[in-house]
This record gives C-alpha cells, structure tokens and sequence, in this order.
C-alpha cells in the first residue's frame, strides 16, 4: 500500500476553514473543508466523503494544494492544444489580409479562407483549415465587412489635406463676428426609385431568400443635409435634380440654421452645387470636397442606413408612393437625432 503524501506544513485545519468561509467558489470551500479534516487527523476515506469523491481525487487535490495552495483548489480553464501559428505568423496574415491580394501574384481579387490557407501552407508550411484561419482573423480584430467604393482616379492626398486644412478656412470664411455660432452641415442627393436595391437579410442555411424586385424605372431625388453635432436635418424630395430643386434646399437649410448661428455647407461639386445661378443664402457659405471622395461625406453612410433599413426590398407603385416612402424615411432619421450624430460625426471635422 502506497504511503499517502503529506500536507504542506504553511497551513492547519484552522487557516483552511477560516479561508472557506470567505472562499466564494463552491469546488474550493469543499476541496478546502476535506483537507482540513486531514490536517486535523481524519482518513484521507472520511475527506473523499466531505468531498463527494474517490480517494484518488484527494490525493490530486492534494498534490494541487501544496503546489499552489488554495489557489490551486480552484477550478481554471484547461490550456488546449499548443496553437498552430506563432507571433511572427500572425502578423504576417494581418499584413496580407490589410493589403488585399495582388491578382496576378495570388489569382484572386479578394480574400476568403480558403485561399489564406493556401497562402499560409505555402509560405510557412503550416497546415490549418478555415476554422483555424476564421478564429485567428477574429482575435486580429479582422471582420467580413462591405467594402465601401472608391473611385479609380481618386487623389488620397486631396482628401488628407482638406480634412487638415478645412477647418481653419471655414473659420476664416464669410464677414462674421468672432463669437458667432458655427454649424458645420453636409449636403447629398439620392435618387430612389422603382428599381430598387435588394438587401442582405437573415435566412436559413442552404436557402435562397427572395425580395420583391421591380424593373421599372420611375425615380426621386431626396436632397438631404445634416448637422450632426446638433443632430439636425434639412431635406426635401423634388423630382429632379438640377440648379432649380438646389436653390430650394439651399432655402430649406438656411431655415433650419440656428438663429444667428452660420452655417458652412459641405458638398461635393456637382453641376447644380458649383453654378454661379445658385443664389446662396446670408447665413450659408458652401465648401466643396475634393473631386472623387464620396467617401469624405457622411450623408454617404445616410443614405446606406435608409436604403438598408426603410428603402429597399419594397415595390412603389407610382411616383407619388416613391415621394412618400422617401418622405417617412426622412422624417424618420430626423426624429432621429442620435442617429444623425452617430453616423454623421467626423473626429477630423469638429475637433476643437
């Protein structure tokens, strides 16, 4: 008969029921009250019975007590299997996911599992499956997101350069007091019609969800403005889309400035934005965006939210449904400020 191994000397029955009874996790007030009965001189039999366990198991807590003390009676999450990508690895795979693939070189135009395995057993010859790569990405704080259009010919420097450079001039623009209220809002227009957008939509695996989808070609135009650090909206819906239905926003925004507020209006340079005709209100001054950078105004993501959530995946039946429809889409991202402010802040454009 094997000799049984002795307690750790540090402690007594006394300091481990003391220590149970502040002890907050059950499996270790129970593990502690057992080996205390064996400090005090009971069988290790009647401490598997305070335990509700076999002999074997208080011969491992007790190899686990006088390793790390009661600290060691405490339950923890078991380490799994050593991981198949090291440091250097990882960041080599965050490196080629944020750099996209090169066509010619890797004979894709995106990135999907499948081929992040391959180019992982290529390159290192670690052998993993899209599990494996799925998990990693995610810990990388990589997600499968829609990737937002950019132009061919877009300039990126134009755009850092009018993020550094806007504020200061509309803080130099117009013949106004120091002290006067300034309202940075942004302009967009959106055409929404018959042939509508389908969107993504929750749906059973292995099935192929339908949407209404209509092939006729009657539209309107929302123009919209928004300021979002006051949460406000201005927007009409005309049925067209030139110099005349510009003045009428342009109107429709100086009425929505604060009382004697101003307001730098930013747009981008359409035709109908730029025309010497446009007659800008007194309490409005325009800035235009770089040529080719949607991306810069947040009306932009506007517009994406309304379709996503009120505009798409839906049949109008004449040109005044589509007027409606766009008309209760808009009132109701107004009665909305918080929307308007979450998705229309820019760090760059407001800060102090």
């Amino acid at each position: 008969m094997t000799k049984a191994i002795s307690l750790r000397v540090d402690y007594d029955g006394t300091a481990l029921r003391r220590l149970a009874k502040k002890a907050k996790d059950a499996a270790q007030v129970r593990r502690l009250l057992a080996l205390a009965s064996i400090y005090d001189g009971g069988s290790r039999q009647y401490a598997s019975e305070i335990g509700g366990v076999t002999v074997q198991i208080v011969r491992d807590w007790v190899l686990r007590f006088n390793e790390r003390g009661p600290a060691g009676l405490i339950n923890t999450k078991a380490p799994g299997g050593r991981a198949k990508l090291n440091d250097a690895q990882r960041q080599a795979l965050a490196k080629i996911v944020e750099s996209g693939p090169i066509p010619a070189v890797h004979g894709v135009v995106r990135w999907r599992r499948k081929d992040l395995v391959q180019w992982l057993f290529q390159e290192f010859r670690v052998s993993v499956d899209e599990t494996t790569v799925g998990r990693e990405l995610k810990t990388l704080g990589f997600a499968k997101l829609s990737a937002r259009p950019r132009h061919y010919a877009q300039n990126e420097l134009e755009g850092e350069v009018f993020k550094k450079t806007s504020q200061p001039r509309w803080q130099r623009s117009g013949e106004m007091p120091p002290d006067t209220d300034i309202e940075i809002w942004w302009a967009d227009e959106a055409r929404i019609g018959q042939k509508n957008k389908i969107t993504r939509r929750w749906a059973r695996r292995g099935t192929r969800p339908s949407a209404p989808h209509d092939q006729r070609t009657m539209w309107a135009y929302i123009f919209g403005a928004i300021c979002p650090k006051k949460g406000k909206g201005a927007g009409l819906v005309l049925p067209y889309c030139d110099t005349e239905a510009m003045q009428e926003h342009l109107a429709e925004i100086s009425n929505a400035v604060d009382p004697g507020a101003h307001a730098v209006l930013i747009l981008d340079q359409a035709g109908w934005h730029v025309t010497p005709k446009l007659k800008v209100p007194d309490n409005i001054t325009l800035m235009f965006l770089p040529p080719r950078s949607p991306e810069l105004n947040p009306v932009e993501n506007l517009w994406q939210f309304m379709r996503d959530n009120w505009l798409s995946n839906r049949v109008f039946k004449d040109y005044d449904d589509i007027v409606d429809q766009c008309c209760r889409a808009w009132n109701r991202l107004v009665d909305q400020p918080w929307k308007i402010m979450s998705i229309g802040m820019r760090d760059w454009a407001h800060r102090s």
